[in-house]
């Protein structure tokens, strides 16, 4: 049977999803956990893959097994045995043809940045941090340049092993709350780095230093070396996949009803939604 998981973390003492032989990562956590309750080893096929120090609201993975366990079992089970930073909150069986990753038509982040002249005492391992005043308005106007199906590169870290570099962007928001500014944004897909090399460019308009067009002057470059720099992963959480409503998933992770699918640009290597 194949199983369908909704797990959230933080990723601070994590070097990132993917599972290593020299340090501590969030799929070996949960692999172990679930290889302990279903007595077999497990490969966790995630949504979209996460980098040392990026939270996630809602990772979704499946697994397969011909172990009976109850619902019960996958998430209680499974958390007695994960340590406390990493929870899973969902499970449910789901058709053969399922796949974490192929299956979802889009993928959210939000990048939270404190905005204030002292640094963080608390929550500093889940906000970034800027001193300078930020303009948010500006920083969202300018944001608005980058929707639809682009060539991203402009905002590829160089170590990126997708095929190319077309994604298509769905919504980019950038808001103020009190001292924080908020920036969420949904897509196919990303790049690695992709939203942390976005918001690092729209700080640089939001600290006056360019105007506003300048993120469609980048788009249009496709050259990494003029744009911003990385923000730091310490403000970025995965907020999730979105599936369409047919694999009957919990509402966190599913389309809206009215969702219109658009088709979709060239398959993508399976390290293609890389972000962090």
């Amino acid at each position: 049977m194949r199983y369908a998981l909704g797990i959230e973390y933080d990723g601070s003492g994590f070097l990132g999803w993917q599972r290593l032989s020299h340090g501590d990562s969030v799929q070996g956590a949960v692999e172990a956990a679930l290889a302990s309750i279903l007595q077999h080893e497990v490969d966790a096929v995630c949504a979209g893959r996460t980098d040392a120090g990026v939270h996630a609201t809602q990772q979704v993975v499946h697994l397969e097994t011909t172990v009976e366990r109850s619902l019960r079992a996958f998430v209680e089970g499974t958390n007695t045995r994960l340590p406390p930073s990493v929870r899973v909150l969902w499970a449910q069986p789901v058709a053969d043809a399922f796949h974490a990753r192929h299956s979802a038509r889009a993928r959210r982040y939000r990048y939270r940045l404190l905005n204030r002249r002292v640094r963080p005492a608390l929550m500093r391992e889940h906000l970034s941090w800027e001193p300078r005043p930020l303009d948010a308005e500006a920083m969202h106007r300018a944001a608005q340049a980058l929707l639809g199906e682009n060539d991203f590169s402009a905002f590829r870290t160089a170590q990126c092993q997708a095929r190319h570099p077309m994604r298509d962007l769905h919504t980019i928001t950038v808001r103020r709350e009190d001292d924080q500014v908020i920036v969420e944004v949904q897509a196919n897909a990303f790049l690695h780095h992709m939203v942390r090399n976005i918001v690092g460019s729209l700080m640089v308009i939001g600290r006056g230093e360019r105007p506003e067009s300048w993120v469609a002057e980048l788009l249009a470059g496709r050259d990494r070396t003029v744009a911003g720099p990385t923000a730091p992963a310490a403000g970025l959480t995965f907020l999730g996949p979105r599936y369409p409503h047919a694999w009957a998933l919990p509402e966190a992770v599913s389309l809206p009803a009215d969702w219109i699918d658009r088709p979709r640009p060239l398959a993508v290597l399976p390290y293609a939604d890389i972000d962090a």
